[in-house]
């Protein structure tokens, strides 16, 4: 496991990367025109697009699925025009850069363009969209199945083994083909899946075909998957089978097999790692990481009022597109959770974020009592597990001060603030952690303030941000502030100032001068890059 960073990481770009040149990339598509039709669906497309009589259509690629989509952009455009009997002119759109990641539909660029229907093209999450209608077409690609076979055959030696065969979106539909030909050559508990759209479901957007198995039958099974999985849906399988066993495919006859279930383990662990840190973070930043799934802001609310009750501050952020520069500039945030689908909810390369970036399902279990803290058999990678309509209470932004006066009011004694709350420890480091409920502590100093003002006090509480006496937390409007508390006492800089009144005057100085690339400095003349 890589080391935990002391520090947020250098925001600039390195001296020896300034002038590195960017990688050629491909400009023309290597396929066939037959080849594009077949494998991007597009008579299937057509059709939809006719029967629904669309005619602004924003068509959606991943990265590597970009140098074809001018073909296809042309031929759905020629195909509408020549069959569609609407006179309207056809307007098709390519989205080349998505807001977030590239399994969720960019509904928003896709309103940008006044798109009327979005076609999204490659592997996708399936999660439910709000705004406009998607057609998606997974894509095809070749695979040959004698060499599945084979790989198959030395990872199975038993006839009688119990096996599920899945495969990424992109190959999806050579499962079927394949579970027959095992068939034929003599396994008896081979089961098929196909595509269905429930990323909820005990199989991520996919059903179990002829035969009835529940989550409880499934674990007696082991899993064969054709194309590598996201990361976030290895971790969720790796509960619900007995093994796993992926076929990678670098060509579609060069074909590996790995078996990964050790590896998904310590995954797993590493996961409940980064639990125990967030679980002592007093300020949490909800990152959120789409604007198309339908119930994300309703997750958000959830997620707030679960961190208010739990004595934490949160902060909402929206970064678009994450990465850990982008984070590390909230040095106050102490950890994140990611509201996001199933796949884009877990951050998969993260071992140079500052802080800890978790799923809304490891948020849960971090907010939890230690006493009741268990890490259970299932994992979630996103929102859609999230029950929104289980809330207990609404809260305005201020549900610590209720929550706290409630807690008092039940014990009917005075709370005599720090000296009330037990100690708590970093179950990782075993160090002493003063700051992991900041809001609870802000709700006695409020409870204290606010006897204080019916004995005849003044109310000093307003809308500025008040800066109390060393030791105690800044607060806006009578609620303790975290951030505010941060940029007060941490925050080496706080913005353009004053920071040169007391200078002397001095002789306006030749500075840098030229272009980007190079500048000229002061009255040498030297180049600099």
């Amino acid at each position: 496991m890589s080391t935990e960073l002391a520090a947020a990481p250098v925001l600039s770009t390195p001296e020896d990367r300034i002038f590195e040149a960017a990688a050629e990339l491909q400009a023309t598509s290597t396929l066939s025109d037959d080849e594009v039709r077949e494998i991007y669906d597009v008579e299937r497309t057509v059709k939809e697009l006719l029967a629904g009589g669309w005619t602004k259509i924003a068509l959606q690629f991943p990265d590597h699925m970009l140098v074809d989509a001018p073909k296809v952009a042309e031929f759905l455009t020629r195909d509408v025009e020549t069959r569609g009997e609407s006179k309207k002119p056809v307007k098709v759109s390519i989205l080349a850069d998505t807001s977030y990641s590239a399994c969720c539909v960019d509904e928003i660029a896709a309103e940008h363009a006044d798109a009327e229907v979005a076609v999204h093209y490659g592997r996708t999450c399936l999660s439910p969209t709000s705004r406009i209608p998607v057609i998606y077409v997974y894509t095809t690609h070749k695979l040959d199945h004698d060499a599945v076979l084979q790989e198959f055959q030395k990872e199975f030696n038993d006839l009688a083994s119990k096996v599920v065969v899945m495969a990424d979106l992109t190959y999806q539909s050579h499962v079927a083909s394949v579970v027959k030909l095992l068939k034929e050559r003599g396994y008896s508990n081979i089961v098929a899946t196909e595509a269905t759209r429930d990323p909820a479901g005990v199989l991520p957007n996919r059903r179990i075909v002829d035969t009835h198995a529940d989550a409880e039958q499934l674990k007696e099974y082991s899993l064969f998957h054709i194309a590598d999985p996201p990361q976030s849906l290895l971790l969720a399988l790796s509960s619900r089978f007995t093994s796993l066993h992926i076929l990678s495919i670098p060509s579609p006859s060069n074909l590996s097999i790995d078996n990964p279930t050790i590896q998904a383990a310590g995954l797993l662990r590493r996961r409940f790692a980064k639990v125990l840190s967030l679980a002592s973070a007093g300020v949490i930043g909800i990152l959120v990481n789409t604007l198309s799934v339908s119930n994300f802001l309703p997750s958000i609310d959830l997620l707030r009022n679960k961190i208010d009750k739990a004595g934490k501050k949160s902060y909402t952020i929206v970064v678009g597109k994450l990465n850990p520069a982008k984070l590390a500039n909230f040095a106050e945030i102490e950890g994140w959770v990611v509201v996001g689908c199933w796949e884009s909810g877990l951050i998969e390369d993260d071992a140079s974020y500052w802080r800890p970036v978790v799923t809304p399902f490891e948020m849960e279990v971090a907010l939890m009592n230690v006493e009741d803290r268990i890490w259970g058999d299932e994992w979630w990678g996103g929102i859609e597990k999230l029950k929104v309509e289980d809330t207990d209470a609404k809260t305005d932004g201020h549900g610590s001060e209720q929550n706290g006066a409630e807690q008092n009011g039940e014990t009917g004694e005075e709370v005599d603030e720090d000296e009330s709350l037990p100690p708590e420890y970093d179950l990782r480091t075993g160090r002493l952690i003063s700051h992991s409920r900041p809001m609870r502590l802000a709700v006695r100093s409020g409870a204290a303030t606010s006897d204080g003002n019916k004995e005849g006090e003044a109310n000093t509480t307003g809308s500025a941000l008040i800066s109390r006496a060393s030791g105690e937390i800044a607060s806006i409007n009578g609620v303790a502030s975290p951030g505010a508390e941060f940029l007060r006492s941490q925050r080496t800089w706080q913005g353009l100032g004053t920071d040169f009144d007391q200078e002397a005057s001095t002789l306006i100085e030749e500075g840098r001068s030229g272009i980007a690339r190079g500048y000229n400095d002061g009255e040498g003349d030297q180049n600099r890059h």
